[in-house]
């Protein structure tokens, strides 16, 4: 896929962009039908805070260790107490008690569907440490997404907390300062503007096609990751939001303070496929209405791609 797109297309963008305009801070996009030419794209090469939509690329390294036979998917791992991450999660909240063991499997799933924090830094060491990370990006042509550190890292520099982000990190943050709880839905633009772990949506969209074209990862890798993509339960008004109801979307979501991202692959009435990338950081609006924008933008661009025109979607 090349990096921009036709000088025809720029006009196109920015009009699928306006429906955005004041519903989020900086918006950028990317999408491309599978198996065709035109790429639209907005800010398409404009560094963005992937947040959680990174875990894509976990999963993309910690696959590719499968398909070499490193790991397996049915490999069982301990998941220890000190293994244990803050955030909106399956096993840091459920599981209080010693004695969690997962399968690869069940660890790749719940980072995706979930966003579990523990179970990406857990597939993130299985994957070999961020660095391995963005080799695999690099070794497939993605020159302009990084993955950098543990979730752990990202949460402990974005709330400026002493230590990476375990339940008791936080806990005892919280009893010394009890603000801070206001402060998860806040941009931080000091935080944004720190280049580790960003993507531009053009290369997160790069990664997308390079995973359903089979150059990422094996076709049994491949629809493993999709259809954990089509499970994922966070951001229903985002991607899905505006879209005829039942259309099939595999997607991953990611927020952080003012940045609230979604990117995956959502399928038409007619069986074509398109792969998207929505970026929106920096933003001061309520939570809905950054949804809203990824809302109208995945929308708009589903009535491009299936009748040929850009329409301004009311309801």
């Amino acid at each position: 896929m090349k990096h921009g797109q036709t000088a025809e297309a720029q006009p196109l963008a920015a009009s699928i962009a306006q429906v955005a305009t004041g519903l989020a801070g900086r918006v950028g996009f990317a999408a491309q039908e599978i198996g065709a030419d035109e790429v639209i794209a907005f800010r398409g090469d404009e560094s963005f805070a992937m947040a959680s939509t990174y875990k894509v690329a976990i999963s993309t390294a910690l696959l590719d260790r499968v398909d070499r036979g490193e790991l397996s998917l049915g490999q069982m791992v301990d998941i220890t107490r000190d293994m244990l991450v803050v955030g909106e999660s399956a096993l840091a909240e459920t599981f209080v008690h010693p004695g969690i063991q997962l399968s690869v499997a069940n660890l790749i799933e719940v980072m995706i569907t979930e966003s579990d924090n523990s179970a990406t830094d857990i597939c993130m060491g299985l994957a070999g440490g961020p660095a391995a990370v963005t080799e695999k990006l690099r070794s497939i042509g993605i020159t302009d997404q990084r993955v950098d550190r543990l979730t752990a890292e990202i949460l402990r520099d974005f709330y400026g907390l002493p230590a990476p982000a375990t339940p008791e990190v936080v806990a005892e943050a919280y009893r010394n300062n009890p603000a801070l709880v206001t402060e998860t839905g806040t941009r931080n633009l000091d935080f944004e503007k720190d280049p580790r772990d960003h993507t531009t949506p053009l290369a997160m969209l790069q990664l997308l096609l390079a995973i359903d074209g089979g150059t990422a990862m094996s076709p049994e890798s491949r629809g493993f990751l999709l259809e954990t993509m089509s499970r994922t339960r966070t951001g229903v008004g985002r991607l899905k939001g505006l879209l005829p109801k039942g259309t099939p979307v595999a997607h991953k979501t990611g927020t952080t303070g003012g940045v609230a991202n979604d990117v995956g692959f959502i399928s038409l009435p007619d069986g074509r496929r398109f792969a998207i990338a929505v970026y929106t950081n920096s933003s001061e609006t309520p939570e809905s209405d950054r949804d809203r924008a990824i809302a109208e933008i995945a929308r708009t661009l589903f009535d491009y791609f299936y009748i040929g025109q850009v329409s301004k979607h009311s309801g």
